[in-house]
């Protein structure tokens, strides 16, 4: 055994209600910390046992037999522990949420060897390096802040991974875009990659299914703050949506296009807006049903004291605009 992996030995009987029943479907339910692709890949390899005899994944079982794994677990991640500091919101033995402050990045790559939420994930859980990808189970983009949940154990991780796929999980953003909206609604366009900026992802018709909705949080003169909430969750949905809309989020560098100062903006506004240097989004609610438990698990982050900042001067802003039109009255 190398330094790399680790083994894992599990036995269950299988129950008599599982009678006729594909082996590889019923060793999912018995043993639900694996996902069912990874257990299917195990039984092929001869590491899973039905009885002490090897079976195929599509063999049917009769009840009573005696399932036995012994497999390698591969060490997931090999990104150095770094003691960086985390605002967690909620955290057991099964899943972490953080508050992920913008100008993290989540995964170590090219650019960025560490200094990531990875990184700080290894250091506060070592044993978090044997979940796949380190428990992330969804991903912030490195200037966007806010609530994410880290799975802490493979069984978590495969539960929040199918509510995920399943649109089950509730993720709700705070985003200020450029334009005044008078309505909410929804965009369904779906998303891939740009056809050639490969650092940019865009509305496709091939693309892949994307829904997001919107809500108005609050008016300001030339501006929305909106209240977005992902019914999926493809990379740079709500800037990409926001955008195809015309209505892009301010400071987004890829999906932003060049500053727009409203027509006699107060100074503290164009303060604002020219020294907002990341996409002006927020991750603000994530609700999920709890892997083990069961419980609904419902946190949110505050407001960073940019976005605030941000929201106060366009407030002041179309305040200081409306009382000029009343005095020309």
């Amino acid at each position: 055994m190398s330094e790399n992996t680790s083994a894992t030995q599990r036995q269950a009987l299988v129950p008599d209600s599982a009678a006729g029943r594909r082996f590889d479907a019923v060793l999912a339910e018995l043993f639900p910390e694996f996902s069912r692709s990874r257990l299917t890949e195990w039984i092929k390899t001869g590491a899973v046992l039905l009885d002490g005899e090897p079976v195929r994944p599509r063999d049917p079982v009769r009840g009573g037999e005696l399932a036995t794994l012994n497999a390698v677990l591969e060490i997931e991640t090999h990104a150095v522990p770094e003691d960086i500091p985390l605002s967690v919101l909620y955290e057991d033995e099964h899943v972490l949420v953080i508050d992920k402050p913008a100008g993290l990045v989540v995964h170590p790559g090219a650019g960025n060897p560490s200094g990531t939420l990875v990184n700080a994930l290894l250091f506060r859980d070592p044993e978090i390096a044997k979940v796949p990808r380190a428990g992330v189970v969804h991903r912030l983009d490195k200037d966007t802040s806010g609530v994410m949940v880290v799975a802490r154990t493979l069984q978590a991780q495969t539960a929040l991974v199918e509510q995920l796929s399943a649109r089950e999980v509730h993720r709700q953003y705070l985003a200020v875009v450029v334009g005044a909206l008078v309505a909410g609604g929804t965009v369904d366009a779906p998303i891939d990659r740009h056809a050639r900026d490969r650092l940019r992802m865009g509305v496709r018709e091939d693309g892949k299914d994307a829904v997001t909705h919107y809500r108005l949080r609050e008016r300001f003169r030339a501006h929305t703050a909106l209240e977005c909430r992902l019914e999926t969750g493809r990379t740079h949905q709500i800037r990409v949506h926001m955008a195809h809309l015309k209505h892009a989020i301010v400071g987004d560098p890829l999906y932003g296009g060049s500053l727009k100062l409203p027509k006699g903006a107060t100074d503290e506004l164009i303060a604002q807006l020219r020294g907002f240097k990341r996409q002006a989004l927020h991750a603000e609610t994530l609700e999920f049903v709890h892997p083990v438990s069961g419980e609904t698990i419902r946190n949110t982050a505050p407001v960073p004291a940019d976005l605030l900042a941000l929201m106060k001067a366009l407030r002041e802003d179309s305040e200081a605009f409306a009382e000029r039109e009343r005095d020309r009255r």
